[in-house]
């Protein structure tokens, strides 16, 4: 028996054309008109690239500082000693430290958003990399988490750093802002990060790069995008 959606969801639904391809500025116009949700919902972007994974010149992954942030309050967790272990306290990173921050995420204590370290620290994270990683919180140089500037660090990731990495299937998703952001805002947040995603094309993809995009509520259906104009925003 199939399960009765409610007339606010049937609303919802009918204001986007499940058939249809919208060019980016239809897309914005159309996202303002679906918010249904009593919380301030995400605004989440999805590609599909071209790509394949399993090839390491292919593992798409970076970091887009956006332009008018992300919307969430984000905490901010890092690895470092002595005086860049005080420019990250004073950067506003929320917790701060070594061994004593490997002994809380062994005891399950993962109350963070993103990780930073210092190069040095990284044979320390090692011992918890079986527990950050499949989280996605594992720092790596390409998304700026590993590095001597972990004010700049902090600051980026309080101000609206969005990390993003393609999964074994080719796809990327990543969340822009808030359904409460105008519609200005939410594609200055959008070209931002389609200009990180194509500056990272590898040499070796064949085709066209971006194969598919679409960009949703967190309690939306989601709005087909033009995959010609994604591979423009450059």
């Amino acid at each position: 028996m199939a399960k009765k959606i409610s007339k606010r969801k049937e609303a919802i639904l009918k204001k986007v054309d499940t058939n249809k391809v919208y060019s980016v500025d239809e897309a914005m116009a159309t996202l303002k008109d679906l918010k249904s949700a009593k919380f301030d919902e995400t605004v989440e972007v999805a590609l599909n690239l071209n790509v394949d994974p399993r090839h390491a010149d292919q593992m798409i992954r970076g970091s887009v500082v956006l332009p008018n942030g992300t919307g969430k309050s984000v905490r901010v967790a890092v690895f470092a000693k002595d005086a860049k272990a005080d420019e990250a306290k004073a950067a506003g990173a929320d917790l701060v430290g070594s061994d004593e921050l490997i002994e809380q995420i062994q005891a399950g204590n993962l109350d963070f958003d993103i990780v930073i370290s210092t190069p040095d620290m990284m044979g320390v994270i090692g011992r918890v990399a079986r527990i950050l990683g499949p989280k996605g919180l594992m720092p790596n140089p390409k998304t700026g988490t590993v590095t001597m500037d972990v004010a700049k660090a902090v600051e980026n990731a309080k101000g609206g750093q969005v990390n993003f990495r393609v999964d074994k299937k080719g796809n990327i998703h990543a969340g822009i802002g808030k359904a409460s952001f105008d519609a200005k805002q939410i594609k200055e947040n959008f070209n931002a990060l389609l200009v990180a995603v194509n500056k990272q094309k590898p040499a070796s993809a064949k085709g066209k790069y971006i194969k598919s995009g679409a960009i949703s509520l967190t309690m939306s259906p989601a709005i087909k995008l033009d995959p010609s104009e994604l591979l423009d925003i450059k």
